[in-house]
């Protein structure tokens, strides 16, 4: 149905990002210049693009790395008052390796380092470490999460209030 008469449609910005480990089980954070916090490498899907693709592109673009990423531990419908609706995905690209050489060949990231997740809050917003917390989560069982700003629904076993 199409004129005045229809319901609007949700057109929610859709993102990916990759959570890449160390050998301690540590969560690779990335510094945009252009934020205050830090995040995890990815970002925005482009039109005809996946998830998927957008994530193994956004690790190319800002971190000069070409990977192959693993499942998807986290789909979590994150709208944000300055950006509007928001579906953000995060997938698991495994352990990186010591001898893998990072760069920043597109000039966006500044600085990149391995946290743990008890340490996750000093870096990030409440909304990005719960997202981060919940794929962790997610990663151990073995099983993707849908999430809402960032929270598992509770009812799920094994997650946060569950």
């Amino acid at each position: 149905m199409t004129g005045p008469e229809s319901s609007p449609i949700a057109t929610p910005r859709v993102a990916a990002g990759a959570l890449f480990f160390d050998d301690e089980g540590r969560v690779l954070l990335v510094k945009p210049h252009y934020r205050n916090h830090w995040d995890i490498p990815g970002g925005y899907v482009e039109p005809g693009e996946s998830p998927r693709a957008a994530c193994v592109r956004e690790v190319r673009e800002e971190l000069g790395l070409t990977v192959e990423v693993g499942p998807m531990l986290v789909v979590d419908w994150a709208p944000a008052p300055n950006e509007g609706d928001k579906i953000l995905f995060i997938f698991d690209a495994g352990r990186l390796e010591e001898h893998v050489q990072i760069t920043f060949p597109d000039g966006e990231l500044t600085d990149w380092r391995f946290v743990a997740a008890d340490d996750l809050d000093a870096y990030g917003p409440g909304r990005l470490t719960r997202r981060i917390r919940t794929a962790l989560v997610a990663r151990v069982r073995m099983w993707p999460a849908y999430a809402e700003h960032g929270l598992a629904d509770p009812r799920e076993s094994g997650f946060p209030g569950g």
